[in-house]
């Protein structure tokens, strides 16, 4: 039993010692690889956010018209100029039907990740790590309570800023993301998405919590960026967002963290980020 117990608390120390601030300090050096360098806050970005949004709305309205036969309350909500702009996408994948009558005429439905590989041809999944010791959320300003979802948490990001976001799926974490989304909640119109704290995620690209840190062997094939949402984001996808403030402040921007590839990534190769930041 003792030795079952000592296992069981080395396991979560390998996985929670990265966020543990003494020993990041004194290991730092002794894993140059794992550091990812930039010249101040406002360079880290490895592609606009122009990219970052175009790529989103071309995602999620996919997910959108997907989901068509899940949508007609908030269709009917959605102001004409709104359900226009859905019928000409709409009119490009199924000709001559209307958008009121898409869920009659629908055929099949296609799960995220094949939405995500025909928008943008790739797919990812989330899996067993090839890492022995390996192991999205609500965001906190840096003013707001957070110590007791920080306890034994190996799912806190910390942003350049000094924003914080609780991508852990369990414990007071998921209770306080489920709060949070039914507090925001508009009749039909989701401000977020809930769904990745189960196992089945309405958004596929909701996994970057999941990727694990580089090592000296195992360079970072992929990178953090930190993207604020803008005031204009459409409603009606803003159910895909998998993020959600912890306050109800209108005048804090959503964070969101997305990864970007650093390279090509080869079929079934498995992701890894830096998850330290030095800022020059």
């Amino acid at each position: 039993m003792p030795g079952r117990l000592l296992r069981g608390l080395w396991q979560r120390w390998r996985r929670y010692k990265y966020r543990f601030v003494p020993w990041i300090a004194l290991n730092l050096g002794h894993n140059p690889r794992t550091l990812r360098y930039v010249p101040e806050e406002s360079k880290d970005k490895v592609i606009s956010d122009e990219d970052v949004l175009g790529t989103l709305l071309k995602v999620f309205q996919a997910l959108f018209i997907n989901d068509f036969n899940k949508q007609s309350d908030i269709l009917t909500m959605l102001p004409e100029p709104v359900k226009s702009k859905y019928q000409d996408l709409l009119s490009v994948q199924h000709p001559r039907v209307k958008l009121l009558e898409y869920r009659h005429h629908q055929q099949s439905i296609f799960k995220p990740e094949e939405i995500l590989y025909k928008t943008l041809g790739f797919s990812v999944a989330q899996a067993t790590s090839s890492l022995i010791s390996a192991g999205k959320g609500t965001v906190y300003q840096k003013y707001e309570p957070i110590f007791f979802q920080s306890i034994g948490n190996p799912f806190i990001f910390r942003c350049l800023d000094g924003v914080l976001i609780d991508g852990n799926d369990k414990g007071i974490s998921k209770v306080v993301f489920r709060s949070c989304n039914g507090r925001d909640r508009l009749g039909p119109l989701k401000m977020s998405d809930s769904t990745w704290l189960t196992s089945e995620f309405h958004n596929p690209l909701a996994v970057g919590q999941y990727v694990n840190n580089c090592s000296n062997d195992r360079p970072a094939n992929v990178c953090y960026q930190e993207f604020d949402v803008p005031a204009v984001f459409p409603i009606e996808l803003k159910q895909y967002l998998p993020n959600i403030a912890y306050s109800f402040d209108k005048e804090s921007p959503l964070r969101c963290v997305v990864l970007v590839a650093l390279r090509d990534i080869k079929q079934g190769e498995e992701l890894f980020s830096n998850y330290y930041t030095i800022v020059s």
